[in-house]
């Protein structure tokens, strides 16, 4: 093509994995001759690092991580009463950002005219609307689907509000997804899609984290208490009912009678869980000396120290569709252990860069958490390979190079 593709990236959020991911995927796709825009929150959490392509900071929306979510505090009946009043109103609140936000969205593109513009996950049903709008606008639309299941919610009106919400879909020109087995899976769901609209990818490393500055390694240990001959095993993510934790710690538990190590969980506390009966969890379990909670949004000069002080990194998740995380951990190289849920397997080379055991299996998952503890040199090989993977089959330049055809595609037929 004679003249650049021009693609506007919408991502509404201000910070997180999401953003994470929009930064690198939009430097990969301006490095292969795109034009990109990424259109984000107003408080951008990676507006000072390194940009080849533009940023429109024009969405005002809220913090997507709230620190009294990381307090480890009990909480009386008062307490809890007014927290959910104080829920329901921010609710209401956040809605009528949300519908401002999405205003600003269309008016934007309509006053860019690019040739594609490309959505994240559609997280809420008012979306669908302004999605709806620019399609019938003419404009060409693609999606890179990070999730189309609510993992946290599986109640049969959850279940039919996403199947409902399915429609959204059909706006879309082009969808990616981070994995094969999504691919299919969402076709299965939503059998009105073409499969030719669908794509896998795979996703991209986490490597502009080795250029930030970083905290130095034994003043996390202090802070941890860790001293300087434990090892440690790392949960790194979000916390959510999803992610498994409670699996993790009956494995930890088990893995008590022989071996010594310490189990580091680091990363911010969704809605859906109640840290408070983690903690009573691992009482009951007799494991809460050796488990140490870093439960906040971790700040991204803390995430190399965090690699750095673990011999591995877990992932025991019960579902699932992809992991940033996962790739945090390769990029860093460190071995994992995770579970064969989503598209996890089809990251997770068995034996090479780690293991994959099955969902809801504690001894399983002891077992193979326990074969990286007792061998180093076994758990330094695996690491050595897993950054190998984030330098090759996991680089964005390999991601671009996947995408670039697609948007191509899209423009030609449309």
């Amino acid at each position: 093509m004679a003249d650049k593709l021009r693609i506007v990236v919408v991502e509404p959020n201000n910070g997180g994995g999401l953003v994470h991911f929009a930064y690198q995927m939009c430097g990969a796709l301006s490095d292969q001759g795109l034009d990109v825009t990424l259109l984000v929150g107003t408080e951008y959490e990676l507006a000072d690092r390194p940009h080849n392509f533009r940023v429109a900071k024009v969405l005002q929306l809220w913090q997507a991580f709230d620190p009294a979510s990381m307090k480890l505090e009990h909480k009386g009946f008062l307490q809890r009463m007014f927290g959910k009043i104080h829920w329901q109103l921010r609710r209401v609140v956040r809605a009528m950002r949300l519908v401002l936000a999405w205003m600003k969205i269309v008016s934007f593109v309509t006053r860019a005219k690019p040739d594609i513009v490309q959505f994240t996950r559609i997280e809420h049903p008012i979306e669908e609307l302004f999605i709806a709008y620019l399609r019938r606008r003419g404009f060409a639309l693609t999606q890179l689907c990070h999730e189309f299941e609510n993992r946290e919610a599986k109640d049969f009106i959850s279940s039919f509000v996403s199947r409902l919400s399915g429609i959204v879909y059909q706006n879309f020109s082009g969808i990616f997804f981070l994995s094969e087995k999504l691919r299919l899976r969402f076709l299965e769901l939503h059998p009105s899609i073409p499969p030719a609209h669908t794509h896998a990818i795979p996703h991209g490393n986490s490597d502009w984290l080795l250029s930030l500055p970083s905290t130095p390694t034994a003043d996390l240990r202090k802070r941890l208490g860790l001293t300087e001959s434990e090892r440690v095993i790392l949960f790194f993510g979000l916390l959510s009912p999803s992610k498994g934790l409670e699996d993790l710690f009956e494995a930890f538990a088990l893995m008590q009678k022989e071996v010594s190590t310490r189990l580091v969980v680091a990363g911010y506390p969704t809605k859906h869980v109640s840290m408070e009966k983690y903690l009573d969890r691992n009482r009951e379990l007799g494991i809460s000396e050796r488990v140490i909670f870093d439960a906040r949004y971790v700040p991204l000069a803390d995430i190399r120290p965090l690699m750095e002080v673990a011999s591995l990194v877990v992932y025991p998740y019960r579902s699932g569709t992809q992991s940033g995380a996962l790739q945090t951990a390769y990029t860093f190289g460190r071995p994992v252990v995770a579970t064969s849920v989503g598209g996890l397997a089809e990251v997770v080379e068995e034996g090479k860069s780690g293991f994959i055991v099955p969902p809801q299996s504690p001894r399983e998952l002891a077992e193979r958490i326990s074969q990286l503890v007792r061998d180093p040199a076994l758990a330094d090989e695996m690491g050595r390979y897993a950054r190998r993977l984030a330098e090759t089959r996991f680089s964005w330049k390999t991601v671009a190079d996947l995408m670039m055809p697609v948007f191509e595609e899209v423009v030609t037929r449309e």
